[in-house]
């Protein structure tokens, strides 16, 4: 077979053209963006999602829909991130435990944080907290003081978080083996019915985001005891943290995250960071997030892609310390 001048022309031109859509795309907006996450709606991880989104159009793409992809603790939606199109189209917004926690305790994970995804913003911060209900005596007040509860009654020495193997259930398991208590965990799938067993003296405590906790605290029907912040909580300023209680070393703050596919050209990579730390900034998307106990908190990519590997080998030696391993 041969080739005409004319047949090399146009070969030429359609290998030039992805590159041309792309940087078309990166210049003036797509026509459509996807930020997927992967819990069920309704939750923080869903608000920080469509906030952000309204404020992405039209400068980075003249429409921004959010799509919940459930399934494997989350882990689906970043196994979904190996095969989607490197052009910027779908932002994945997920936990640190996903990225962070995961790779030890899961035996087999579908996905490489460090190598599948592209890193390009933090969205927020929050803190954990500790709380007790009427299972707990109305005296026991502090962190210490329920850790003395359960050393006296070791057949009630338990807590409750909304998921196994995540931060708040490693978290309650290393605040009793820093003063020699055995607590015994109850995961939950979510925080809503781990909430109402709490507050109806079910169970005796649970570890859960600071936000999820605020309503049952102001409503009186559970005591937040402790924060996991490496200071106090400006959602709970007169709660003290963990470490005020005397538990060195024993702060645990989280993030979620923005990331793209790997591959994804730098270009798209910083004009999506660009859009994003305009939105996080936004006085109302600030003001929208402080009601789920959220901090809104940017970042660089160079700044997540550090965060990220940091708390990796963080929780790779604590959950070594644990013993921890999934089934599955």
């Amino acid at each position: 077979m041969t080739f005409s001048r004319r047949d090399f022309l146009q070969a030429g031109l359609a290998s030039a053209l992805p590159l041309s859509f792309a940087e078309h795309a990166t210049a003036q907006g797509m026509d459509l963006a996807r930020i997927v996450f992967g819990f069920p709606v309704g939750g923080s991880t869903d608000a920080v999602c469509r906030r952000v989104a309204d404020k992405l159009q039209p400068g980075y793409a003249r429409a921004v829909m959010v799509e919940s992809r459930v399934g494997g603790g989350g882990q689906v939606v970043v196994q979904s991130m190996k095969t989607a199109p490197p052009d910027g189209s779908t932002i994945l917004m997920t936990p640190m435990s996903i990225l962070g926690v995961y790779p030890h305790t899961y035996k087999r994970l579908a996905y490489d944080p460090l190598t599948d995804l592209v890193p390009v913003s933090r969205a927020v911060s929050f803190n954990h907290g500790i709380a007790v209900g009427p299972a707990v005596p109305e005296s026991v007040k502090t962190v210490p003081q329920f850790m003395d509860w359960c050393r006296e009654n070791p057949s009630k020495a338990s807590f409750g978080s909304a998921a196994t193997g995540s931060v708040l259930h490693f978290a309650g398991i290393l605040l009793g083996r820093a003063v020699g208590v055995e607590l015994t965990h109850v995961g939950y799938r979510g925080s809503s019915a781990l909430l109402i067993d709490t507050a109806g003296g079910n169970l005796p405590a649970c570890m859960l985001p600071v936000g999820d906790l605020l309503a049952y605290q102001s409503a009186g029907r559970i005591r937040v005891i402790g924060t996991s912040g490496g200071k106090r909580s400006r959602f709970m300023p007169n709660v003290p943290t963990f470490t005020e209680a005397g538990y060195k070393d024993m702060v645990f703050d989280e993030w979620y995250g923005f990331y793209l596919p790997a591959r994804t050209p730098q270009e798209i990579v910083q004009k999506l960071n660009t859009a994003l730390t305009l939105a996080l900034k936004a006085q109302d998307v600030t003001d929208s997030l402080a009601i789920f106990g959220l901090e809104s908190s940017p970042s660089s990519p160079s700044e997540l892609d550090a965060l990220l590997r940091s708390d990796t080998e963080r929780w790779r030696r604590l959950v070594k310390t644990i013993g921890f391993t999934s089934e599955t």
